[in-house]
């Protein structure tokens, strides 16, 4: 997908992108931000944005899910998108301001949504792992799951998201047992 995004990014006619996904929204008061952006010289190469997750229905709080801060408005002469499969960013050459306002992310509607991203998604991270030559071990599949459900639920506070950060923990820690496990099966597959 960067190499799509990179394309696209090439095709614009202006210096500074503003990228957002199909999942995301501008809300009221970013938009009206970004339009007194456009008046004024810009002091860096690139701006940042606190990303609000929607997911099944709730507006996560915390959790480490928000303030997610992720960097959406560049100078497109000063980036260049990371070449990952999943959750892609931008590399920037110089530094990255803070816009004030949010960009709302309706990320997981359903908890078939998430499961068939889920799938997708842990296979594409494990692979990539195995190709940088990581090897899954006993920790990775039992000591980090259990640790990130820790760090989510307690130091980060989901359980003040109710059920939603409940199910967000239990969920996120599927994800990187399931990324470690399918990595797991690739380096045996590998060593055959």
């Amino acid at each position: 997908m960067p190499g799509q995004k990179f394309y696209a990014v090439s095709k614009t006619k202006y210096d500074w992108v503003l990228w957002i996904d199909a999942d995301e929204e501008l809300t009221t008061e970013l938009i009206e931000e970004l339009k007194i952006f456009k008046s004024v010289k810009p002091n860096f190469s690139a701006y940042d944005v606190a990303r609000r997750a929607f997911f099944l229905g709730k507006w996560i709080k915390h959790s480490g899910w928000y303030p997610s801060r992720v960097t959406r408005l560049f100078n497109k002469n000063v980036t260049s998108f990371e070449e990952k499969e999943v959750h892609e960013h931008l590399n920037v050459a110089g530094k990255v301001g803070k816009l004030k306002h949010d960009l709302n992310h309706y990320t997981d509607p359903s908890i078939e949504h998430y499961f068939t991203k889920f799938n997708i998604y842990t296979s594409l991270a494990s692979k990539e792992l195995n190709e940088k030559g990581k090897q899954a071990g006993l920790s990775d599949i039992i000591i980090r799951p259990v640790f990130l459900f820790f760090k989510m639920y307690i130091l980060r506070l989901g359980f003040l998201d109710g059920l939603h950060g409940l199910i967000l923990a239990v969920f996120s820690t599927a994800y990187v047992f399931t990324k470690y496990t399918k990595l797991w099966e690739l380096n045996r597959a590998k060593s055959k």
